[in-house]
C-alpha cells in the first residue's frame, strides 16, 4: 500500500553527481543538505528519505530541492554507482510491504466507529 513516487534520473555534467526528478515536493521551496555520517534527527520526508540513501551506502552528500534529489556519489569507496537509488527514492512512500502487517479498521480508528 501506499503511493510509488515517479523517479527520472538525469545525468549531471559533473562526474560522481546524478540527479533524481519526482513527481512530489520534499523540501517545499527549501533547500535540504546532508553529508554523510551527519545525525539526521527530522521526520519530514526529506529526512526520512536521506536516511534511507546513506543506509544504501556509497553516497558522500546529497541535496534536497523540492522535487529534485542531487547525489554525490562516494567515489572513495571503489567506484559507486547510482544503481538502486531510483528504488529507494520511489519506495519512500510505500508503507505496506511484504513482511509487514497491515492494520485492521478498528487499529486505524482507535475503535471508534
Amino acid at each position: 500500500m501506499g503511493q510509488p513516487i515517479t523517479v527520472v534520473e538525469k545525468p549531471s555534467s559533473r562526474t560522481g553527481v546524478v540527479r533524481f526528478e519526482i513527481n512530489r515536493s520534499l523540501t517545499g521551496m527549501g533547500h535540504e543538505r546532508f553529508a554523510a555520517g551527519q545525525e539526521i534527527s527530522g521526520d519530514e520526508p526529506a529526512h526520512e528519505l536521506a536516511r534511507r540513501l546513506f543506509e544504501r551506502g556509497g553516497i558522500a552528500r546529497l541535496h534536497m530541492n523540492s522535487n529534485v534529489v542531487t547525489v554525490e556519489l562516494d567515489d572513495s569507496s571503489g567506484g559507486s554507482d547510482a544503481g538502486g537509488i531510483a528504488d529507494v527514492i520511489a519506495s519512500l512512500y510505500t508503507y505496506y510491504v511484504e513482511g509487514v502487517e497491515v492494520p485492521s479498521d478498528e487499529e486505524l480508528t482507535g475503535g471508534v466507529g
